[in-house]
């Protein structure tokens, strides 16, 4: 049974099971999104027997660059990135890195068959986990791989190539689930009950952000930006604030936050936020909650711990009720359903 933690944002309530095991209007919809049961709730509160019909989001994956298992990281977890957002039993997946792996065997044990996988782009550490996806290789499954345009190659292309001899010993020809790839690179999406908006971010290659509405909560997942680039010319003018709108009142903000001050200065154009950027973005754009995220791989549960505590102190002293968490792996982030 999971334990329960209480926090003082409203509506809010924490669940810790371990470290983890187009239209013409621009608005696209997502028609196998009817998440058909394997005989199990897909729902982890129903699973409890627990009523619930908000919206539960499990981080399976919260580390950036590299997978880093060990004693070190077992808190935080070692996982390369992937997200779950779960509402009413619908599981929205984000990303595949090797979060994606514990993920699947899960959806192999509690379903659904209809499974949704938006991608924010397609460096190793968002796809790595891809091919060990069990339900791949289930005919019963179907799976829509939603993602942008890379230039001229499409996201099939993209994920077979990842598949072919040289690095990987199973062909992409050996899937036997029913497989569906989209582009999504801008605008909007529908999936279920769930509304994804869309918005390019600094990072190199064409990547995006995601901004998700379901059960009149707002989440906001951004695992790849720099903040304070002023290399990418290729998001447009006006980044600055256009990222704040976008995330402007989220409930909880998931977002790039890989290095500290002291280390960025090395790691400019590296495509990536430090702790206080983060935490700017989410005070001025009046988040509730945000949640540190694609943990540097050599930073340990003490070194995250001890961050993450200033971040706290500097929250605190602003008085902007924002709550700040490291994200970790296999604990469910619950917000109740709002009209």
């Amino acid at each position: 049974m999971a334990s329960y933690i209480e926090d003082r944002t409203p509506g809010l309530v924490f669940r810790h099971h371990g470290p983890s095991p187009p239209r013409p209007d621009n608005r696209h919809v997502d028609s196998a999104a009817d998440n058909t049961s394997r005989g199990r709730s897909s729902d982890p509160a129903a699973e409890e027997g627990i009523a619930f019909d908000g919206v539960t989001v499990r981080c399976w994956g919260t580390r950036g660059s590299i997978p880093s298992p060990g004693p070190k990281t077992v808190r935080f977890g070692g996982n390369t990135t992937c997200v779950e957002v779960n509402a009413g039993g619908q599981r929205i997946i984000f990303d595949a890195g090797s979060g994606i792996r514990p993920l699947g065997l899960d959806i192999v044990e509690r379903g659904p068959n209809a499974i949704p996988i938006f991608l924010t782009h397609f460096h190793w550490d968002h796809i790595q986990g891809f091919p060990f996806f069990a339900p791949l290789y289930d005919p019963e499954d179907r799976i829509r791989v939603i993602g942008p345009k890379q230039k001229d190659i499409d996201v099939q292309n993209l994920f077979a190539g990842q598949m072919g001899p040289i690095y990987f010993p199973v062909p992409f020809s050996f899937v036997a689930a029913e497989m569906e790839f989209e582009h999504l690179n801008d605008g909007e999406y529908e999936t279920g009950d769930a509304v994804l908006e869309v918005m390019r971010v600094r990072h190199p290659s064409f990547v995006i952000g995601y901004r998700i509405t379901v059960a009149g909560r707002v989440i906001c997942f951004i695992p790849d930006n720099e903040i304070d680039g002023d290399m990418y010319g290729d998001v447009g003018p006006g980044f600055e604030k256009r990222i704040i709108d976008f995330v402007g009142d989220a409930d909880l903000l998931i977002h790039d936050s890989m290095y500290t001050e002291e280390e960025y200065p090395r790691r400019v154009g590296w495509g990536h936020s430090t702790f206080e950027q983060s935490l700017r973005l989410a005070k001025d754009g009046g988040v509730k909650r945000l949640l540190f995220f694609h943990h540097d791989p050599t930073r340990t549960d003490y070194e995250l711990e001890a961050v993450i505590a200033k971040m706290r102190e500097r929250a605190a002293r602003g008085g902007h009720g924002l709550v700040v968490e490291g994200a970790m792996e296999g604990v469910d982030y619950t917000l109740e359903k709002r009209p």
